[in-house]
């Protein structure tokens, strides 16, 4: 197994699934000669050829159009869009037309379409570029909403993503790309989409998160523990579907729970995940679901970025409020 970075694990499962089926295309906004903004899609067009991975022009709407059209011909597009507040100008094609090929066509017809975006804060972007829209995007029904939080994951979920022959939206987040390296496998494998991961078995709190949240998570995790606080930290993964089997079996165990998002509070995945707990498991709580998620409020500029952004500290706090109800 090689080292890698989430950046070096995505260009790789691309490049696997490039070499392994010549139905998989890969474009959008300077992912060819450039190779992407973040360099995930770097040496691919070379590789492959201005046929199988290829710039487009600025224009997201056309990215969706041309995605839905290859795969009503039998391809298997990865498209991406530059950064994921651009999503807005191709929601049509994702969430009216994508999404809906299965339901309108009578389970005829399907749209394996992976939709490639970055988003997520703590990199001073400019506006509209870190904007945590997932929650927009999970209750658009027909997608599967994949956010990953480690190298290893990245590489195996965008495979399980492309090999898929219903649309997956597979978002990643900036901060992650490069933050840190962990050992991933040179060959093929795949992550089941859908199925959360227990990254820390504990027994006295149950914390929730995804994307960046869970390396917050873990790091909240350990100062808890210097207090005697066992905490078991779940990596949701998938945040549509979500494995809800997995955060129940949790909670019977643990009895409390924290759910932790870097979106907005209203954002949505957070208040779902927290809702359905409230029916699955609601004899099993001690206390009331708490929520860790940033104000209600429009993305703010780089001066007050990182007072916005969730940060461990807020899910100690909340922890040890869940703790002592």
């Amino acid at each position: 197994m090689a080292q890698m970075t989430m950046v070096q694990a995505i260009n790789n499962a691309l490049k696997t699934e490039l070499q392994n089926d010549e139905n998989v295309l890969v474009f959008g906004e300077d992912v060819g000669v450039n190779g992407g903004v973040f360099r995930v899609t770097e040496g691919l067009q070379k590789e492959f050829g201005e046929d199988r991975v290829f710039d487009t022009p600025l224009a997201e709407s056309g990215i969706g159009g041309l995605a839905l059209g290859l795969s009503a011909e039998g391809y298997r597009p990865v498209m991406e869009i530059q950064f994921l507040g651009f999503v807005f100008e191709v929601f049509d094609s994702v969430a009216g037309q994508i999404a809906r090929t299965r339901f309108r066509s009578g389970n005829t017809k399907a749209a394996p379409v992976t939709i490639r975006t970055p988003f997520g804060g703590g990199v001073h972007t400019p506006e509209l570029h870190a904007d945590n829209l997932e929650g927009i995007l999970a209750q658009s029904p027909g997608l599967t909403v994949v956010i990953p939080s480690n190298p290893y994951d990245a590489k195996g979920l965008l495979i399980s993503a492309i090999k898929s022959n219903d649309p997956v939206v597979y978002l990643e987040h900036m901060k992650l790309y490069r933050s840190f390296r962990e050992e991933v496998p040179e060959e093929e494998y795949e992550i089941e989409l859908g199925k959360a991961k227990v990254k820390k078995e504990g027994t006295d709190l149950t914390v929730i998160a995804y994307g960046a949240m869970v390396q917050e998570s873990l790091k909240a995790a350990e100062e808890l523990e210097k207090d005697g606080v066992s905490v078991e930290v779940i990596d949701l993964r998938t945040v549509q579907p979500v494995d809800y089997e997995t955060l129940v079996a949790s909670v019977e165990k643990t009895g409390r729970a924290v759910v932790v998002q870097e979106a907005q509070r209203q954002a949505g995945v957070g208040a779902q995940v927290a809702a359905e707990l409230s029916e699955r498991a609601i004899l099993s709580l001690e206390a009331p679901i708490a929520r860790v998620a940033a104000a209600d409020t429009v993305y703010p500029f780089t001066e007050a970025e990182n007072v916005w952004l969730p940060n461990k500290n807020d899910i100690i706090e909340r922890a040890n409020a869940t703790l002592n109800f």
